[in-house]
């Protein structure tokens, strides 16, 4: 293994990679079991309810204080559902969870508690919009203007999930040579018998010896998504999309094509599940999956998020042939 005191020593000698930081912890406070990554998740759920209630004050939404708490209270229980479900049933491939269903919401493993590790995000959006969608016809709202103001502010609240990710050293990208890559201490080592991890590791400086694992620099694409699929999607539908509305939904439409299109194209700097590796292998060479390949080999992540975009598209095309009226129009009516 990798000396991790000589990789900071490389780093600051010849600006190759950047080592881990060493103080970042998963936990909060040491022997306690509260995560960054979990409080990351209440910040997002905090961001998102504080824009919520902007919007809804500046009169682009009705709803009560109370029904806003209810509608978050339907989403967010719904995103957890989606998310946990998702994460073990579809992504883990050891089919543990299929055996044992009563174990995917058990927070404790061999007599500690460790929450709930592994959630997704598509299962998390599956998973919201049903909550969203029992809501709406519980108490008789329009699901589209619901689903428009939500989604005009939960980019900015995803971005904090990124980053706990990246305090959780957990979902790092694959092998680069950039001069930002980063040394995940958790991530899986290579063997130096390998002709590609000799090549790495003399690019980016790691000394080794013949044989022995190495551990390489990787793309730190936690913050990839938290800045693309995070800020910058955020100030697209805050400042641009969400003041031309056109309709019920075009909100909701440009948010399913620009987190679909994002996380499709980042999809090719992070490494995929090792478990599942990539659905489509249609550029030849798939392995190993830490190396980009090709643009033809596709993963889990990029096939959800194409159905993104698709859905995104058609509620866009079908939202501009059904185009509610205009105000002008509203006012001759109201007259």
């Amino acid at each position: 293994m990798v000396d991790h005191r000589r990789i900071s020593s490389y780093t600051s000698a010849m600006f190759h990679f950047i080592a881990y930081p060493s103080w970042l912890s998963p936990l909060v406070v040491p022997g306690l079991p509260i995560r960054w990554y979990s409080l990351m998740y209440l910040v997002a759920f905090a961001i998102t309810f504080v824009l919520f209630i902007r919007q809804r004050n500046a009169g682009l939404i009705k709803v009560t204080t109370d029904d806003a708490y209810t509608l978050f209270l339907f989403t967010i229980a719904g995103l957890i559902l989606g998310a946990r479900l998702f994460s073990t049933l579809f992504y883990d491939g050891s089919f543990f969870y299929w055996k044992n269903p009563w174990l995917i919401f058990w927070p404790f493993r061999s007599g500690q508690f460790v929450g709930l590790p592994g959630m997704s995000y598509h299962g998390g959006l599956v998973g919201a919009v049903a909550g969203a969608l029992l809501f709406s016809r519980r108490y008789h709202m329009n699901f589209l203007n619901i689903a428009d103001t939500l989604v005009a502010g939960i980019p900015l609240g995803y971005t904090f999930g990124r980053i706990g990710n990246f305090i959780n050293g957990e979902l790092w990208g694959r092998v680069t040579t950039a001069p930002w890559a980063i040394v995940f201490p958790n991530a899986p080592s290579f063997s130096t018998n390998y002709a590609w991890v000799r090549d790495i590791a003399d690019t980016v400086g790691i000394d080794y010896i013949a044989g022995a694992m190495v551990n390489l620099p990787r793309h730190p694409s936690q913050l990839y998504e938290a800045l693309f699929e995070g800020v910058i999607l955020w100030l697209f539908l805050w400042f641009v999309i969400r003041k031309r509305n056109k309709f019920p939904g075009y909100t909701l439409s440009w948010y399913l094509i620009g987190y679909g299109t994002v996380r499709f194209l980042i999809e090719y700097l992070r490494e995929p599940d090792a478990h599942l590796g990539f659905l489509l292998s249609w550029g030849g060479q798939s392995e190993p999956t830490a190396l980009f390949h090709s643009f033809l080999n596709i993963s889990m992540g990029q096939m959800l998020s194409f159905i993104m975009i698709l859905a995104g598209v058609l509620f866009l095309s079908f939202g501009n042939r059904q185009k509610a009226p205009t105000a002008k129009s509203k006012r001759r009516h109201s007259k």
